[in-house]
C-alpha cells in the first residue's frame, strides 16, 4: 500500500494499484472463483440433457456470459488495488451476482431468463456506477470507467429484451449482446467525444493476470474431475466402468499437460517481455475462453461416456467427444502464438486427427470414441515432449 501523505491520506486516494505494491492473487479473489466451479459444472451437465445444436448454442451463450463476468472482474483487480475496502466490496457484490446467475443456468432459456440476463446487466452496470464516483479524483481512470459503462449500457438492451422473448429470438438477441460486449473490449471501448481507452491505461501486471488465467483453467479442469468422480455408472460391468473412468481421467491429465507445457509455464514471462503488455489483453480472454470451452465440452463428454460407455455413438455425442478436445487445441494454438509468435504443427495436426477418426468412431462404442480422442491428445503431448527434449529452455517471444 502506498504511504499516506498530508495532502492525500491513504483512505482518500483513488483505489488504483500502486506500482510498487505486491501483485500476488488475494485470498478474496480465490474465494470469488468458487462460484465458477458450480457454474461450469451446471453448464457441462446441461449440455448433455438434450444433446443437440440448440442446446450447444445455449451452453455457449451461458459460458460466454459467465466467463465475461470473471474476465472483467479479473481486469478490475489488476487495475485497482484489491486490498482496498472499496474494491473488496465490489468483488463481493460481483460474487453475489455471479452466484445468482449460476442458480439461473438450468432455466436461463426458460422461466429464469430475466434473472440470468438482469443479473448480468446489473453486475456490469453496477460496477461502472460504483467505480465512476469512487475514482472521481482520477480523471483519466474515471473516463475509462465511463467508456466501459456506456458499452455495457448499450448491450443491456438486447440482454433485457431477449429475456422477455423465447426460443431462437432469445438466443439471437443474447448472442448480439455478447458480440457487443466482446467487441467493445477488443476495440478498447471507443465512445464519441471520449475516444478509446489509451494503451497506457491498458497495461497489465504479468504476475497477477497470468496467475488468474492459470487458476481459471484449473477450475475448468476441476469440472472435468468432478464429473469423473461423481458420474460413475453402476449399470455396466466393472471393466466397462473402470475403462471409461480411466479414459476420462487420462484425458483430463493430458489437457492439463498440454496447457502447461512451455506456454502455460512461461505466460508471466511472456507478458513481462512484451514491448506492449497491453496487447496480451487483445487476445487472452478469447484464447482462454476457447480452451475453457474445450474442457467444459470434454467434461460433458465424460458424463456421456461414464453413463453409457457401450453401444453405437450417436453423431451428436461424437460432436461432443471429439469437439471438446478440438476446441481446446484450437485455443491452445492461439495461446502458443501469444507466447512464442508461432504455432507448433502438433496443434493443427491434432485437430485434423480428430476429424479423421470421426467417421469411423460413429460405428464404435462411446468409450472407444473417447479413447480415440485421448490417443490424439497423447500424440500431441508426445510431440511437445520430443520437440523440447534435450534442448535449452526456450525464451518467450510474444508478438510485437
Amino acid at each position: 500500500m502506498p504511504t499516506a501523505t498530508p495532502e492525500q491520506p491513504a483512505e482518500r486516494r483513488p483505489p488504483v494499484r500502486d506500482p510498487e505494491a505486491p501483485r500476488r492473487v488475494t485470498l478474496l479473489e480465490l474465494f470469488f472463483d468458487l462460484v465458477y466451479v458450480v457454474a461450469l459444472s451446471l453448464i457441462s451437465r446441461g449440455l448433455v440433457i438434450e444433446v443437440d445444436w440448440q442446446r450447444a448454442v445455449q451452453s455457449l451463450i451461458m459460458l460466454m456470459a459467465m466467463w465475461w463476468t470473471w474476465a472483467i472482474t479479473t481486469l478490475v483487480t489488476d487495475l485497482y488495488d484489491p486490498q482496498r475496502t472499496e474494491i473488496k466490496l465490489l468483488i463481493v457484490a460481483v460474487m453475489f451476482g455471479a452466484l445468482l446467475m449460476t442458480t439461473a443456468i438450468p432455466e436461463a432459456f426458460g422461466a429464469r431468463g430475466l434473472v440470468f440476463a438482469g443479473t448480468y446487466v446489473a453486475i456490469h452496470l453496477g460496477r461502472g456506477l460504483f467505480l465512476m464516483p469512487t475514482v472521481r479524483r482520477h480523471r483519466q481512470t474515471q473516463r475509462r470507467a465511463a467508456r466501459i459503462f456506456i458499452w455495457f449500457a448499450v448491450s443491456a438492451i438486447p440482454w433485457l429484451v431477449g429475456a422477455t422473448v423465447s426460443g431462437h429470438a432469445r438466443e439471437t438477441l443474447w448472442l448480439l449482446a455478447l458480440a457487443i460486449d466482446y467487441l467493445g473490449f477488443r476495440l478498447a471501448y471507443p465512445v464519441p467525444g471520449l475516444g478509446v481507452v489509451p494503451d497506457a491505461q491498458r497495461n497489465v501486471t504479468a504476475e497477477h493476470l497470468s496467475e488468474r488465467y492459470q487458476q481459471f483453467f484449473i477450475i475448468a479442469l476441476g469440472d472435468a474431475i468432478l464429473v469423473t468422480g461423481t458420474v460413475f455408472s453402476l449399470h455396466h460391468s466393472e471393466t466397462e466402468n473402470i475403462g471409461a473412468f480411466a479414459v476420462a481421467f487420462a484425458t483430463t491429465l493430458l489437457l492439463w499437460r498440454i496447457y502447461v507445457h512451455k506456454s502455460g509455464e512461461l505466460l508471466p514471462h511472456a507478458i513481462a517481455m512484451a514491448k506492449q503488455p497491453s496487447k496480451f489483453l487483445n487476445s487472452a480472454p478469447y484464447t482462454h475462453l476457447l480452451m475453457v470451452a474445450g474442457v467444459v465440452t470434454s467434461a460433458a463428454g465424460f458424463d456421456l461416456v461414464l453413463l453409457e460407455p457401450t453401444g453405437r455413438t450417436p453423431p451428436a455425442w461424437l460432436a461432443i467427444l471429439l469437439g471438446g478436445p478440438a476446441l481446446f487445441l484450437v485455443g491452445r494454438a492461439a495461446f502458443e502464438y501469444e507466447v512464442f509468435s508461432r504455432v507448433s504443427l502438433s496443434r493443427p495436426g491434432g485437430v485434423l486427427a480428430l476429424l479423421s477418426i470421426a467417421p469411423g468412431a460413429l460405428f464404435l462404442a462411446p468409450v472407444y470414441a473417447a479413447l480415440g480422442a485421448m490417443l490424439v491428445l497423447v500424440g500431441v503431448a508426445v510431440a511437445d515432449h520430443l520437440r523440447s527434449r534435450g534442448r535449452p529452455p526456450e525464451d518467450p517471444s510474444p508478438p510485437h
